[in-house]
């Protein structure tokens, strides 16, 4: 069976431009995958500011959440002596616009402390 020479032709160009460019010469708004990551939003802002202060064996922490997603703020401690507990604070709720204070302490001196962020 013979093809005449433009529909050949055809079959060639149909080959050799990308399915992107063919759906826009079409008059098209590019393939459904571009749609779908024109859809997909930016992650938003999340976490708690905090500030944390230790004084001799006590520590200190102030979270505020400026954002609109409550933020579960944990206290960590991790006291010097290798005989001395670490501590790991129970979660608590920070929400919109709110401050809330943790605390722990070692029996003796504190190593670090930090907060951890959890949606």
């Amino acid at each position: 069976m013979r093809l005449p020479g433009a529909v050949l032709a055809a079959l060639a160009l149909l080959v050799a431009v990308p399915s992107g460019a063919a759906s826009l010469a079409a008059g098209g708004h590019g393939t459904g995958r571009d749609a779908a990551h024109a859809r997909v939003q930016k992650p938003r802002p999340f976490g708690s500011e905090c500030r944390t202060g230790i004084s001799g064996s006590n520590v200190v922490a102030y979270c505020h959440n400026p954002y609109p997603e409550t933020d579960h703020v944990r206290l960590h401690v991790e006291c010097d002596r290798w005989w001395d507990i670490d501590v790991d604070g129970a979660p608590v709720a920070a929400g919109p616009a709110e401050t809330v204070r943790l605390t722990g302490r070692c029996w003796k001196e504190v190593r670090s402390a930090w907060v951890s962020h959890a949606k």
